[in-house]
């Protein structure tokens, strides 16, 4: 029975292809703004692992963009 292999990305490499901090990619991950799986604890921080599956659905959806904020109002 042939499996297909699942690429798992390290925190660091998605934070090399994303541009950011591993701390953000980390953030992400305990936010829940990116799922990844939890490997035992070893050593000083967590180790996760990214699907790049995830990596990709990540990327292709569209940002979420704030409102614009209000203009001040003059108080009288």
């Amino acid at each position: 029975m042939e499996h297909e292999a699942i690429d798992l990305l390290t925190v660091r490499e998605v934070a090399r292809q994303l541009r950011v901090d591993d701390t953000t990619v980390r953030r992400w991950i305990k936010t829940g703004v990116l799922e990844a799986i939890t490997l035992p604890h070893r050593g000083r921080r967590q180790a996760y692992r990214i699907r790049r599956a995830t990596l990709e659905a990540m990327l292709a959806t569209p940002p979420v963009s704030s409102p614009p904020a209000s203009a001040p109002r003059d108080r009288e």
